[in-house]
């Protein structure tokens, strides 16, 4: 489905040959892919609805070469997206004819681990699993965990603040990053944030994590990392309503128990993930939750009968209490495999990304349902229910006119839906090119505008990743001045009082 981005800019399409050439003076050897048949496996992100061979893509491997191919893209007008593993589902990624790719899947090294300040220092390319992986030994974890955790990077978990099912009780990205290496468009390398809890003065830290690759290109990332508790429980309540589900979870909140995981799915969901995995799923209820209680034993044991008193006042026809530690991942097997296992019985699929209130649930999944018949389609429903992170799964088959196009309409009617209830348009995937047209149901011209300017005081010419987030792209010179300062981070001019 044709899909609007920026006109490619033929000035530089003509000048591809000499810019292939520039690029190879920097990244010499198998770091420059400019053959057709070569670059097929860069044409989209993990939204594949959209599809857009790149000009070229560049493989660098040091962060010389990434400032300098930054930088030679400033001076002679040429754009940049920046790509990790290409997980995104927000069409993030998504290349453009006339721009350089720059994947940083070659910055992979865990640089440095730190019991003792309970962190690790690692390049963007590195997986979200392998940094558990890393310090796993030592009794440590990494908390931010996507579904897509075994692929997607962490520098693309910083460009989306990703989150995952443990985010309820320990954070986004956003909270468990606390510093980075940054390139900006011209090539300045500089440092945001450190090894410290908190830095000083403004938080630039929380401008580039979910910036989408906005504003330069991360090259280090300083994570925290956590002792793995003592104990940890995981509990499937089923429920014959989607209703008494959602009442269970806002009754477990109201109570003052954080879980470290809650999540939901509706019987679609149930279905398909049993059918993948086989873990014992109960196949006759309308809801499923999966609640993690972690911390020592006895709280722990003791949360979770709380919440099992929780679930029975809400008409729990199934209860089933992890006993062991494979028993706890089992449960955890299906939900973290639901994508893949609806895959199999859909030919495609659109995975959308909104949050609402917890109390606005209920109301949600039932138009949700409405919306279905209305436009023809089936949706399975997953999400990150302590949060009010929905995850619908809208099911289509590309190869049938017009399916593309009603899932399209029947997300974006989903995500106008999580607005009107007092959510948001994303909670962990982005905007990307899926909601960036529906930004104006959120914002007001004054706030788009005001986001711009943010962005023209790192990138006055509008070369990182344009086409993204913003439904139009102002020129800056239209958005009124912006002061940037040469030889230090960029930032807009504060207001004086």
């Amino acid at each position: 489905m044709p899909l609007k981005m920026p006109l490619p800019d033929q000035r530089v399409l003509a000048r591809r040959d000499e810019i292939i050439a520039a690029l190879r003076r920097i990244v010499p050897g198998e770091g420059v892919i400019e053959r057709p048949d070569e670059l097929r496996p860069y044409e989209s992100d993990g939204l594949t609805a959209y599809r857009q061979p790149p000009m070229v893509v560049v493989l660098p491997e040091t962060v010389e070469q990434v400032a300098a191919v930054l930088s030679y893209c400033h001076k002679h007008g040429v754009k940049v997206v920046p790509r990790g593993s290409g997980t995104s589902v927000s069409g993030g990624a998504l290349p453009l004819a006339d721009a350089v790719l720059l994947g940083m899947g070659k910055f992979n090294k865990v640089l440095e681990i730190d019991y003792e300040d309970r962190l690790a220092v690692v390049q963007p390319g590195v997986t979200n699993l392998a940094i558990t992986n890393a310090v796993e030994g030592e009794g440590f974890y990494y908390a931010p965990d996507p579904s897509s955790q075994i692929a997607c990077s962490i520098g693309g978990n910083v460009a989306e603040n990703s989150g995952g099912v443990h985010c309820l009780k320990y954070g986004l990205t956003t909270n468990n990053v606390l510093g980075v290496q940054f390139v900006t468009i011209d090539g300045e390398v500089l440092r945001i944030g450190g090894k410290a809890l908190d830095a000083p003065g403004l938080d630039l830290l929380g401008i580039i994590v979910g910036s989408e690759g906005l504003l330069g290109v991360v090259t280090e990332v300083t994570v925290r990392i956590l002792p793995k508790p003592e104990t940890a429980r995981a509990l499937l309540a089923g429920f014959p309503t989607v209703e008494s589900a959602g009442q269970c979870v806002a009754d477990t909140i109201a109570a003052g128990i954080i879980p470290a995981g809650m999540e939901m799915m509706d019987k679609p969901a149930i279905h398909a993930a049993e059918a993948f995995v086989n873990v014992g799923y109960p196949l006759d209820v309308e809801a499923l939750l999966i609640v993690e209680l972690d911390g020592p034993a006895a709280e722990c044991n003791h949360l979770l009968e709380e919440v099992q008193a929780i679930a029975n006042r809400n008409g729990a026809v199934t209860l089933r209490a992890s006993q062991d530690e494979a028993e706890r991942l089992a449960f955890w097997a299906g939900r973290k495999a639901a994508f893949p296992a609806v895959g199999r019985i859909s030919a495609d699929y659109l995975c959308m990304d909104g949050t609402i209130p917890r109390g606005q649930l209920p109301k949600v999944l039932r138009r949700m349902n409405e919306l279905a018949a209305q436009y023809s389609l089936d949706v399975a429903n997953m999400f990150h229910a302590g949060d009010g992170n929905l995850h619908p799964l809208i099911l289509y088959d590309a190869s049938k006119p017009g399916e593309l196009e009603r899932a399209e309409e029947f997300g974006a009617d989903i995500l106008r839906l999580c607005v009107e209830v007092g959510g948001v348009l994303t909670g962990e995937h982005g905007v990307g090119v899926e909601k960036r047209d529906l930004m104006p149901v959120m914002f007001s011209e004054v706030d788009l505008r005001q986001q711009q300017r943010l962005k023209c005081a790192f990138d006055p010419d509008s070369l990182l990743n344009p086409g993204k987030v913003f439904p139009t792209l102002h020129r800056c010179a239209e958005l009124g001045r912006m002061h940037v300062h040469r030889g230090r981070l960029p930032f807009p001019e504060l207001p004086r009082f």
